[in-house]
């Protein structure tokens, strides 16, 4: 593409060469330019592109999109205010705009934005579209199965899966938009037919430092992306029972659908039933009525089942594909996943890694719970949010009758001193440390235990477990890896206990 044309929308400070050179592709990562690219030098999290801009060019870069700088010889340099914005801007025209060819939702929010962009994904299926998604598990199309390095790709990834979503011929692309995605500008310039918040509470404080950062960031989705969409028919949904939910849409001129448990939502519900197979309810909206049996578990899943319905209410879809779309959806990886056995116990695997999240699945647990007791693994990430974990430590203590604190991807951290962070939870609540010559008696008396290699706080976990017993594994979900230090090692919280299954 010539260059002037890539560069249609972009605010430039300086351009100095020649704006009708063709530039063969674009890369922000100096490794991967190669010859008659324009290289795009952004400010990372731990590295800044400025600083390899002689890579680039030795790469073989005719162009380059910078904030700062000097001119260089032989070289189309054009400066910019922001240069993440700017490759965004600059990678959707390279492809030719593709989020314009497709009917695009993001979604955002603290938890629930797998589960319901999976079931958005039936629901549109049974609708007879064909349909993309992108998030934290996996970037999917077609055959197509990408393995997800981040929540939201950087922009340039992104506009290259779009683009070849639209080559795959599909028509509906459901992308989950994180917190840093919106603040880093991933999205920049995406057309959005849509935008959802399932919640918000509190999360990735390592990062924006402030909850009103953090709030801003996921709002941006709806005050920039949504409201600077051109597309024709856009709404916005939110949750009705989140505290923060209707601040998100505030002064919006446009469509808002509200779900909730309050009558005067426009999804709602009533007639609920919850088992650990599956919930039952009858759904309220302006189309009509209708049951609905899910085999996802749980009052969180309520929430996001009524959000899945909200939107494809303000797509203005039939009733019919919306109750087949829910019901045909058998479950999501590392969410609420139960690890079956014929040991009589409950295990659940759930990527649960705040305190709220941690809670809710608690108290679904303990809403379901017949009889027996409570066994909670669990463990925070290393350089990662240290506000969350001893929130988290207080919910396990106290919605589990027994906590095993043990390790999460603890990076390059210390995981006792981890551990010890967690423990602060524990101070206010009357619970007994054991130690493990003392298990035997741990029935008697609400506690938590420290065992540092998650591999063997799983079995412990399970060979203490009793039937009737839920035995919740939370924190890595989906994961099937650990980080310790700075190498990656197989890890899959389902597979080890099935494992210690085998030894029970």
């Amino acid at each position: 593409m010539e260059l002037r044309k890539l560069l249609e929308g972009i605010e430039i400070k300086k351009l100095a060469g020649n704006p009708r050179q063709e530039i063969q592709g674009i890369a922000y990562h100096s490794k991967r330019v190669e010859k008659g690219f324009l290289f795009a030098a952004i400010r990372g999290l731990e590295f800044d592109g400025h600083q390899f801009i002689q890579e680039a060019i030795e790469k073989g870069a005719q162009a380059l999109l910078l904030e700062e700088g000097m001119v260089f010889p032989n070289l189309t340099t054009i400066f910019v205010p922001n240069s993440r914005r700017a490759l965004a801007k600059a990678a959707s025209n390279f492809f030719g705009v593709p989020s314009s060819k497709v009917k695009l939702g993001g979604i955002t929010g603290t938890n629930g934005k797998t589960t319901t962009t999976y079931l958005l994904e039936s629901i549109f299926r049974n609708a007879g579209y064909s349909v993309g998604v992108i998030g934290t598990i996996n970037y999917r199309f077609g055959q197509k199965v990408i393995r997800a390095s981040n929540t939201t790709p950087e922009s340039l990834d992104l506009q290259r899966i779009l683009w070849e979503m639209v080559k795959e011929g599909i028509s509906h692309v459901i992308m989950e938009v994180s917190s840093h995605g919106l603040d880093l500008d991933r999205v920049f310039g995406c057309q959005f037919d849509f935008a959802l918040c399932t919640n918000f509470a509190s999360d990735h404080l390592d990062y924006h430092q402030t909850l009103a950062h953090y709030f801003e960031s996921k709002r941006r989705l709806f005050t920039e992306s949504l409201m600077q969409s051109q597309k024709r028919g856009r709404f916005a949904v939110t949750n009705a029972d989140d505290p923060r939910g209707e601040e998100m849409v505030r002064g919006m001129d446009l469509p808002v659908v509200r779900y909730g448990m309050n009558p005067s939502c426009e999804v709602t519900a009533d007639q609920i039933v919850s088992t650990f197979d599956g919930l039952s309810c009858r759904l309220k909206t302006p189309k009509g009525a209708f049951s609905v049996h899910s085999r996802l578990v749980g009052r969180h899943n309520l929430d996001n089942i009524m959000a899945a319905v909200a939107t494809s209410i303000g797509m203005d879809l039939p009733l019919k594909p919306i109750q087949e779309g829910v019901e045909a959806l058998e479950g999501v990886s590392g969410r609420f996943e139960k690890v079956e056995n014929r040991a009589g116990i409950h295990i659940i695997v759930d990527y649960a890694h705040t305190h709220d999240a941690l809670e809710r699945v608690l108290l679904e647990i303990r809403d379901l719970q017949e009889a027996g007791k409570i066994i909670t693994v669990f463990g925070c990430g290393g350089d990662r949010d240290r506000t969350k974990r001893p929130l988290m430590g207080a919910v396990a203590g106290r919605y589990s009758d027994l906590a095993i604190l043990t390790t999460d991807n603890p990076r390059t951290e210390d995981p006792e001193s981890i551990l010890n962070e967690v423990e602060k939870g524990f101070e206010s609540l009357p619970l007994q440390e054991w130690h493990g010559d003392e298990m035997g008696v741990w029935r008697s008396k609400k506690g938590y235990l420290k065992v540092l290699d998650r591999r063997e706080a799983i079995r412990m976990a399970i060979r203490l477990a009793q039937p009737q017993d839920t035995v919740l594994i939370a924190g890595k979900g989906h994961e099937d890896y650990q980080i310790i230090g700075k190498r990656t090692y197989p890890f899959d919280d389902r597979v080890e206990a099935q494992k210690a299954l085998e030894g029970k």
